[in-house]
């Protein structure tokens, strides 16, 4: 019996039901099954649940099924640039199930493989770790988390042959190997199909027996889901104390480091590599090794994933899936990570990921960094745009990690955050050292505007 269809309609022909669990690949509007999803959209099905990484944006990737109410709910580790998402959640009209971005990659590769749970250190103390159970292994708390099974999934390749054998390309696999496996059906897109015999096997990603139906997509728009200008056109927020914190959070890098950077501040410290120096950069979305670019120069993820920018890959670089990449992080094999945080208290703990009723951004990846990597650097503005502290005692604002920041680096100094600050207890100073202030700083501002108490040791 062949697999190929005709058209994405055919291939999702007889599958399709109200108040199905449907699992789709991709990561942003990388690898995400586009004509397939045009064809669920007009299938006219209602009451979905949606399990992947992200809902794509207002008009463009699952974000179109948003738009016509198909989607009664959302499982997924990041709202990102979807303000329809965004607004749907905070109005109660959306269901919305937050996971930690690996410990979904790890979700749906468990519900492929058979294996209906497993014990994580990411979350662990947070909001989304509430109602789980949770056991000590060797004097750390880990929480229980179920793997997942859909009705239905959707995937993209690059290429693949008449028996269902998959090849992505770069990081455009992230997602899509794991969400192959986890459904009663598995339908493929891509880019070329070709006849069987024409892949090498040694460079197959995912084979064919996971693989029920597959079509070869008409069209692709592989559209950008953020796009960084420079020149006359650069960001407004490329500001000289933007550049100062990046410049100093590179101090922290060593020779052999391998890294992670978040977005916004912390991507700028590619830029201050220290010449000579043996950083290895990863990204969440599949990559090892990027660079040297050229001073002026500035990779752009999303255009890379669109096909429409040349990566420069160094000697040792490499692609893989999204759960090889968290189980790099989760396995403590990232030396240091730099990340934003809207908010951070004296005993190292971090919020960076909600505002209740505000803001839903969701989790990422960040909640598995902090859990995972051997040290955490918190990048940040010192007060909210009100003038009030996001330094603090305590987070108000609900949790990334517990006591996992080692340094906050902000736009008027830098503190060290004690060892064992978060123990039982604390600090009866509280938890922090000022060891630097920027040019132009004193110490009564950094006082009037810091919520915690704090050492001097500059």
């Amino acid at each position: 019996m062949s697999k190929v269809h005709p058209s994405a309609a055919a291939a999702l022909d007889g599958l399709l039901h109200d108040n199905m669990t449907l699992a789709a690949g991709g990561f942003g509007l990388c690898g995400i099954p586009e004509n397939l999803i045009l064809a669920l959209r007009d299938s006219g099905v209602k009451g979905i649940t949606i399990v992947g990484n992200n809902a794509g944006v207002d008009d463009f990737g699952m974000g179109l099924l948003l738009k016509t109410r198909q989607i009664r709910k959302v499982m997924a580790s990041y709202v990102g640039e979807n303000k329809e998402f965004e607004r749907q959640v905070l109005a109660g009209e959306l269901e919305l199930e937050l996971i930690p971005q690996g410990t979904l990659a790890e979700r749906l590769r468990a519900g492929g493989a058979g294996i209906p749970g497993f014990y994580t250190r990411t979350a662990f103390g947070t909001k989304l770790a509430d109602g789980k159970e949770t056991k000590v292994f060797d004097g750390k708390e880990y929480v229980l988390e179920r793997g997942i099974r859909a009705d239905v999934a959707l995937v993209k390749a690059w290429k693949g042959d008449k028996s269902g054998n998959l090849v992505f390309r770069k990081t455009a696999r992230n997602f899509n190997p794991m969400i192959a496996t986890c459904a009663a059906v598995c339908v493929a897109e891509v880019e070329e199909l070709v006849e069987v015999g024409q892949l090498e096997p040694d460079q197959i990603h995912t084979p064919g027996i996971y693989v029920d139906r597959i079509v070869q997509g008409p069209r692709y728009e592989k559209r950008i889901e953020f796009r960084t200008v420079q020149g006359a056109a650069a960001s407004k927020k490329e500001t000289p104390i933007r550049e100062l914190m990046a410049r100093r959070a590179a101090r922290e890098l060593r020779d052999g480091y391998y890294v992670n950077l978040g977005i916004g501040i912390p991507t700028l410290v590619a830029n201050f590599i220290p010449p000579g120096m043996n950083v290895t950069l990863q990204s969440e979305n599949g990559l090892l090794g990027i660079g040297p670019f050229p001073a002026d120069d500035k990779v752009d993820p999303d255009l890379i994933n669109a096909g429409k920018q040349t990566i420069t890959t160094i000697p040792g670089s490499a692609f893989f899936s999204s759960a090889d990449s968290f189980a790099m992080i989760r396995g403590g094999h990232i030396d240091l990570s730099i990340l934003g945080a809207l908010e951070v208290a004296d005993n190292g703990d971090i919020a960076n990921w909600m505002v209740p009723g505000k803001m839903v951004k969701g989790p990422g990846g960040a909640m598995d960094l902090v859990a995972g990597v051997k040290r955490v650097v918190a990048v940040m503005e010192h007060t909210a745009k009100d003038g009030s502290p996001k330094i603090l005692k305590q987070c108000t604002l609900p949790l990334t990690g517990k006591g996992v920041v080692s340094l906050i680096i902000t736009d008027l100094c830098v503190f060290e955050v004690k060892p064992n600050a978060g123990g039982p207890g604390g600090s009866a100073s509280g938890g922090l050292r000022l060891i630097e202030l920027h040019p132009g700083v004193t110490l009564d501002e950094v006082r009037a505007k810091t919520g915690a108490p704090f050492e001097v040791a500059v």
